[in-house]
């Protein structure tokens, strides 16, 4: 073979190589820029922090988030110090908008009231508070007893009536933080989680009933309808059979008879000759 095609096959090869090594880096470079996750540094926790705590700087730390960042993510630590915490949060977790008070709003119980609800108090004791297991975060119903305004009848006594069903417990008296083992707690004050209109409806029956709480599953979420109980019912025998109800007669009312009207009487005047003589008559007797 001729030395001069010998040298142009070998540059040839040698420029081949060249560009295939080129493409191979560029295409291959591309390829696992696409195949890594984007990243972005957001806030975390640096340690556990407990509900209606505030945060500071030194409670947050950063790391490296692949992927879509959850939503309301905090990117940056000037968004989270100085906020309440309205759920506890734990070593390590990504701070979020949903689980911080609103700026400016504080820490304490104050900070864990939804937009729209109000925190109102009630006294309680061992029978009230149902020995203590009334704890942050539980669900109860609201029971008032006494003597309904109005009712003449003292026999029917006492009556019981079911005012609020399914509230939410904020605080057993200074605590607010919620007991996953349900221990008891001796307290003299209850928070509980209602609109206004029911903590206008709890502050009344405070002051004029007896009220007490009654545990809940938190599960359970229906609305019974009681109809409310009086002392008198619970000494009725229920298995008792009720005699049966005789038919009432109504009787019709009898018109109303006024004063009849006198007869209307014709007078009419004869003479015969020098005699004159008067007779009278009414219409009915023409009729007859």
């Amino acid at each position: 073979m001729n030395r001069r095609v010998q040298v142009i096959l070998l540059s040839a090869f040698i420029v081949a190589a060249l560009c295939s090594y080129l493409v191979y880096r560029v295409v291959g470079s591309r390829l696992v820029t696409a195949q890594q996750p984007k990243t972005t540094q957001i806030i975390v926790a640096a340690s556990d922090m407990k509900l209606g705590s505030v945060i500071h700087d030194t409670d947050l730390g950063t790391t490296e988030f692949q992927g879509d960042l959850p939503k309301g993510a905090i990117l940056s630590r000037p968004q989270a110090v100085g906020r309440g915490v309205i759920s506890d949060l734990y070593k390590g977790e990504p701070i979020l908008e949903s689980r911080l008070a609103a700026p400016g709003a504080g820490g304490g119980l104050a900070a864990t009231i939804p937009p729209g609800m109000r925190a109102c108090a009630i006294k309680v004791d061992d029978v009230v508070g149902v020995a203590g297991f009334v704890t942050p975060g539980m669900r109860v119903d609201v029971l008032i007893s006494g003597n309904p305004p109005g009712v003449t009848d003292v026999s029917l006594g006492p009556k019981v009536k079911t005012l609020l069903q399914n509230i939410q417990v904020l605080s057993a008296g200074t605590d607010i933080q919620r007991d996953s083992e349900g221990k008891p707690q001796q307290v003299q004050v209850v928070n509980l989680l209602v609109t206004p209109e029911q903590a206008e409806d709890l502050s009344l029956a405070s002051s004029q009933t007896r009220i007490q709480l009654v545990l809940r599953n938190p599960l359970d979420t229906d609305i019974a309808k009681p109809p409310g109980t009086a002392v008198s019912t619970l000494y009725q025998d229920k298995n008792a059979v009720l005699p049966a109800s005789k038919p009432q007669v109504v009787r019709a009312a009898a018109p109303r008879v006024g004063p009849r009207k006198p007869a209307e009487v014709y007078v009419i005047q004869v003479y015969n000759g020098t005699k004159q003589s008067e007779q009278k008559f009414s219409p009915s007797e023409g009729k007859q």
